[in-house]
């Protein structure tokens, strides 16, 4: 997505990145829960009329790529850039995914940038040659202490996160000095306590971090598929310390000083839980070393839990984004997991729940609300949005939440993180307003507006209190548009349009989220037209079996 033309030029961007992610297979639920959370984030900074820049992208090195490849046939290139085009870069599209740049750890700018960084560190001192001996696990790409493996049949050992039996290596490898930064790092914290998120997650970290820190083994020699050690080609990085730097590699970390300079640090990585140390443990610590500013925030959403329930269709564990999006629609799927699941905690996840959702919510609330509203402005008014004339207290409370409601959601999604606030509270709006149209009763208005016979000065008050009411459901429908358009683009461009919005007040994306707010922005005299529903029923799959 372009920059608009209103953003300050001058300011730093604000900058968001996912995980990059491991592209042994096609990505699935849980990678796209965290993309999508993401690219919310970033589009409504964008509609703050900030600089913004969303990065994402795809982590191509280390060892179980090299045996997925070889289990595959083919060279763990090919087998990277089969995934990469023809699942991932296709599957952000799909959903709606507005990244600015997608980074491949296979590229030449990030490759070069990650040799230089490790050979400055080695030039301070900060890594030394040594040898290693222990568990490692090559589903996690992590070294694992013996205290935290599970026993499996006889003496083999388990990884506690896939249950799979550990490597045992024992090679000669470089070792970052990462034991002499515990001390920084907690003294960090103290001074950052919303550099960790949530709460949870910052006191998981501190813990690990007051028991000790270990040096960390940045490099291994038993296989050839990474970038190679600067001053020794016969080890090759390990691939944490590589992927890791895509986050500085990616905004000109070596190569661009202006775009570094503009872009960095990043103002949020947003991450899985399974891999927060690596991103508030070693990352700082590297950056620290090498005396590059830390990360604003560390933001570690939980995980998605399968549901008790049976699903129409197989185990959700084996499902693709695309089965429900081909059910639910694109913009349904994005609103649903930022609704239904606390970002930063495990949630569940039951094709019932997604249905009940979506048909009370998306279909009732919000689709039937945007219907009758064109209908009745169509019906009453030829289409033409009618003036809001006096305003009175069941007007005024619906002003009053709009301002709440704004100022919440900003709040929730723009600074806390809290997805699921943030809708929810914009779906009370909804809710209210719906409500304000049943008490105002406009049908029954309607009557005593447009007699039959001679035009009285009862039916004028009906007719002017009419308009109000019809433009003041409309004026909340154009603020509901702005606030869910980063949720929802492409169903709240169709109530955009809709409200014949864009030819009098701009395009959707440039509005302002402070302007949603504002009342009376959607002119009388706009064309209002009633398009296809924004959310159709659902047609339920048969069941199987």
């Amino acid at each position: 997505m372009a920059a608009n033309g209103s953003e300050k030029q001058g300011a730093k961007a604000y900058y968001v990145t996912t995980p990059i992610y491991y592209v042994n297979d096609a990505p699935h639920l849980g990678h796209a829960y965290t993309t999508v959370a993401g690219d919310v984030l970033t589009r409504w900074h964008r509609q703050r009329g900030e600089k913004v820049w969303y990065l994402t992208g795809t982590d191509e090195h280390g060892q179980k790529i090299m045996r997925t490849a070889e289990a595959n046939g083919v060279s763990p290139r090919e087998w990277c850039n089969e995934l990469v085009e023809g699942s991932w870069k296709p599957l952000w599209e799909h959903l709606e995914i507005a990244n600015d740049d997608f980074i491949r750890t296979t590229e030449d700018r990030h490759t070069a940038r990650v040799r230089e960084f490790v050979q400055d560190l080695y030039d301070k001192g900060e890594i030394y040659q040594g040898g290693y001996e222990g568990p490692y696990c090559v589903h996690c790409e992590e070294y694992k202490s013996y205290g935290e493996l599970l026993d499996g049949e006889g003496e083999e050992k388990l990884c506690p996160i896939h249950k799979k039996p550990v490597d045992m290596l024992k090679e000669e490898n470089y070792f970052f000095k990462l034991s002499e930064y515990g001390p920084k790092l907690l003294e960090f914290y103290e001074r950052n306590p919303g550099f960790i998120q949530p709460e949870s997650a910052r006191n998981e970290v501190v813990n690990f971090v007051r028991q000790g820190l270990q040096d960390l083994s940045i490099s291994r020699s038993t296989f050839d598929w990474g970038v190679k050690v600067p001053w020794d080609d016969k080890h090759v990085i390990y691939v944490w310390i590589d992927a890791l730097l895509n986050y500085a590699t990616a905004v000109g970390y070596g190569s661009d000083p202006a775009k570094f300079e503009q872009t960095w640090p990043a103002d949020v990585h947003l991450v899985g839980k399974d891999i927060l140390r690596f991103h508030a443990v070693i990352w700082p610590a590297m950056l620290m070393a090498n005396g590059l500013p830390l990360p604003g925030k560390i933001a570690a959403n939980g995980w998605l839990m399968v549901g008790g329930e049976k699903m129409s269709k197989s185990n959700l564990t084996g499902i693709k984004p695309q089965d429900l999006t081909e059910h639910f629609g694109v913009d349904a799927y994005r609103w649903y997991f930022l609704r239904a699941i606390a970002f930063g905690q495990d949630g569940s996840f039951s094709w019932e729940d997604f249905s009940a959702r979506y048909t009370s919510e998306l279909a009732n609330d919000f689709g039937n609300l945007a219907s009758r509203v064109a209908a009745m402005v169509g019906k009453y008014f030829r289409g033409t949005l009618p003036a809001g004339g006096a305003y009175g207290p069941a007007e005024q409370a619906v002003m009053d939440r709009l301002s709440e409601t704004v100022r919440e959601a900003d709040q929730k999604i723009g600074e806390e993180l809290d997805f699921a606030g943030g809708i929810a509270a914009i779906f009370d709006f909804i809710k209210l307003v719906n409500g304000y149209l049943t008490e105002q009763e406009p049908w029954k208005v309607a009557k005593t507006a447009f007699p039959s016979g001679e035009d009285t000065t009862e039916s004028r008050e009906s007719r002017a209190r009419l308009e109000t009411i019809l433009y003041t459901a409309a004026e909340s429908l154009r603020a509901t548009a702005v606030l869910l358009n980063a949720i929802m683009p492409a169903s709240c461009e169709k109530l955009w349009a809709s409200l014949g919005a864009e030819p009098e007040i701009g395009p959707l994306a440039e509005q302002r989220v402070a302007e949603a707010g504002v009342w009376g922005r959607l002119p009388a005299g706009v064309t209002v037209t009633k398009g296809e529903s924004l959310f159709p029923r659902l047609q339920e799959p048969a069941s199987e079996g």
